[in-house]
């Protein structure tokens, strides 16, 4: 199933003329201004796993829901896949159905904690869950970026963290990756069973 989720996402993203590659969005005009990025040939899923900052804490920032509710990320207490991404993005856009699968799949035994860094959060937010049908992820906002700055000020998206129920990094993967994947399952309940959860 996840496989051909991701064949509609790409064969869509394709079909509108998405960009394989996304920066940190830029301002906020240029967001208002690009529903979806310029045009790209292609887009692969070619992120990469990095344990450099094994061991940092999960940032100290609280994000929120289209209905207001909060969510202090330093305060969760179990194991979480933090993803930063926004609707302009299309590897972004990409790994989303992935994403919500893997929810599903892991439930659990990893929270997935989806942030989108949209500066006009839940106007686009909502119709891109809706048009996607993400039943399995949360819908939390960060129009602000207060957690890109504290990831070094403006992250390639999308930038996917996991860390153990201590709040301590294990890895990070920079881009967009193959969520749906065998391999990617593993790793993350590996690396949770190698920290302790």
């Amino acid at each position: 199933m996840a496989k051909m989720r991701l064949f509609l996402c790409l064969s869509a993203c394709l079909a509108a003329g998405l960009v394989a590659g996304c920066d940190n969005g830029g301002d906020e005009s240029a967001q208002e201004n690009a529903a979806f990025p310029p045009n790209s040939e292609t887009l692969a899923l070619s992120g990469t796993l990095e344990r450099s900052l094994a061991g940092d804490a999960i940032p100290a920032v609280t994000v929120t829901n289209p209905d207001g509710e909060e969510l202090a990320l330093a305060d969760l207490g179990e194991p979480v896949l933090l993803n930063l991404w926004a609707t302009w993005c299309a590897p972004c856009v990409a790994e989303m159905p992935l994403l919500d699968d893997l929810a599903a799949d892991l439930d659990g035994q990893v929270r997935v904690v989806t942030v989108s860094v949209d500066m006009q959060g839940a106007a686009v937010v909502e119709p891109f869950f809706a048009e996607h049908q993400l039943q399995n992820l949360p819908m939390w906002l960060d129009p602000q970026n207060e957690l890109a700055f504290a990831f070094g000020g403006g992250p390639v998206l999308p930038l996917t963290v996991l860390y153990d129920a201590q709040g301590h990094e294990v890895w990070r993967v920079i881009g967009a990756y193959d969520w749906g994947s065998e391999q990617a399952r593993a790793e993350i309940v590996d690396a949770l069973a190698e920290s302790g959860g």
